[in-house]
């Protein structure tokens, strides 16, 4: 295996099989994988490229902010956006001691959550003195007279010493597009369920192709590291003589908070619309380790979790959760029923491990879906 680092495709010529670097060289290929990956997304505002403005992306990019925050002796931060990356980077800013604030659009971080579990969110970060800023808008950037930046918005302007733009994703299909792939409907590459493209000789795998949605019944777009490597595998094996099938994704996914977890699978009530579903909802509000025993502790935290199901059958359709603990591993088990094709009846009664140091009887899932099924 030949790996070459530090060189960029500069061009391929499909037609003859060959792909030119940037360092003069060319290589030929058989088959060629299309793992270009994504690009962050960035606002279009002026000087977003100055020193001290970041995007996370990769490892390169965090050896590059954590170099500045040491090298300037940073004090306080600016984290556009309010997903995944923005809450966790809160988190990392806030250990390290900075002052943070985040930056938003919209009302409440983590829009893809349900609002009762965004509005948790936005009380953790309180908690943890992260100051979160809504119904604001990035227009520009310049020089800061206090600190080193200074964030121009639509309700005024703040200063930073840092500046991390977290606004999501989007693939990097520039390649793709020049030798003529065809571009899904999310404007990531087409493939089919062995990974490969609309050329028979080029396969593509990660955060720039399509991926097909179980739930939905309809190809997506998810950029996560464990769906790039089941793709990888899936095109490496069908490259090498041998015969594979991605099944697909129902679009599980976790993160944490400081001390909330915070996880989903599956669809929300607005894709399942989409999708052709006529979902019913319900939150519940438990013990993460619902017992007697757990009943006695002083203190204890509360887990929400919340089904959503489809209104004529009761199949479950999607299941999000946050709580202080056990929650990723309840968010699993329902992720394994939602891949069966399991409904609330059947969820209801699942057997699941009991005994009282850990659980009750009736675990929230149980309950959860008891509950749901009534409203149906």
């Amino acid at each position: 295996m030949d790996v070459k680092l530090r060189t960029r495709v500069e061009e391929i010529n499909p037609e003859r099989g060959v792909v030119e670097l940037s360092d003069g060289t060319s290589m030929a290929y058989d088959h060629l994988v299309m793992s270009t990956g994504s690009t962050a997304f960035l606002p279009n505002i002026p000087e977003q490229d100055m020193e001290g403005v970041f995007t996370l992306k990769n490892l390169t990019d965090a050896i590059k902010i954590k170099k500045y925050l040491r090298e300037k002796e940073c004090r306080n931060a600016l984290i556009i956006g309010a997903g995944f990356i923005a809450l966790e980077m809160s988190e990392a800013m806030r250990t390290l001691g900075l002052e943070t604030r985040m930056v938003y659009r919209g009302k409440l971080p983590a829009k893809k959550w349900d609002p009762e579990f965004s509005k948790a969110l936005l009380e953790e970060l309180n908690n943890n003195g992260v100051t979160f800023i809504p119904d604001t808008k990035p227009v520009a950037i310049e020089q800061g007279e206090n600190s080193y930046l200074r964030l121009i918005t639509n309700n005024g302007k703040m200063d930073a010493d840092i500046i991390l733009m977290a606004l999501g994703v989007r693939p990097n299909v520039t390649l793709a597009k020049e030798i003529g792939l065809e571009i899904g409907n999310t404007g990531a590459i087409k493939v089919d369920s062995c990974q490969r493209t609309s050329r028979e000789e080029v396969y593509s795998a990660g955060d720039c192709c399509e991926v097909y949605h179980r739930i939905s019944k309809q190809w997506g777009y998810l950029p996560l590291g464990d769906i790039a490597n089941k793709q990888g595998r899936v095109a490496g094996k069908n490259i090498g003589g041998g015969s594979m099938v991605f099944p697909g994704v129902i679009g599980s996914q976790s993160f944490k908070l400081f001390n909330l977890e915070v996880a989903s699978t599956g669809l929300d009530e607005q894709e399942a619309s989409r999708s052709g579903y006529h979902p019913v909802s319900n939150i519940i509000w438990g013990n993460p380790i619902a017992s007697s025993l757990a009943k006695s502790l002083p203190g204890l935290e509360k887990l929400g979790l919340k089904l959503i199901a489809e209104k004529s059958t009761g199949k479950l359709l999607g299941a999000q959760a946050l709580g202080t603990e056990n929650v990723v591993s309840r968010i699993n088990t329902l992720s394994i029923a939602l891949w069966a094709g399991m409904d609330l009846d059947e969820i209801g009664y699942l057997d699941l491990g009991y005994s009282p140091p850990f659980g009750g009887a009736w675990d929230p899932i149980h309950i959860a879906a008891q509950i749901l099924r009534r409203k149906l």
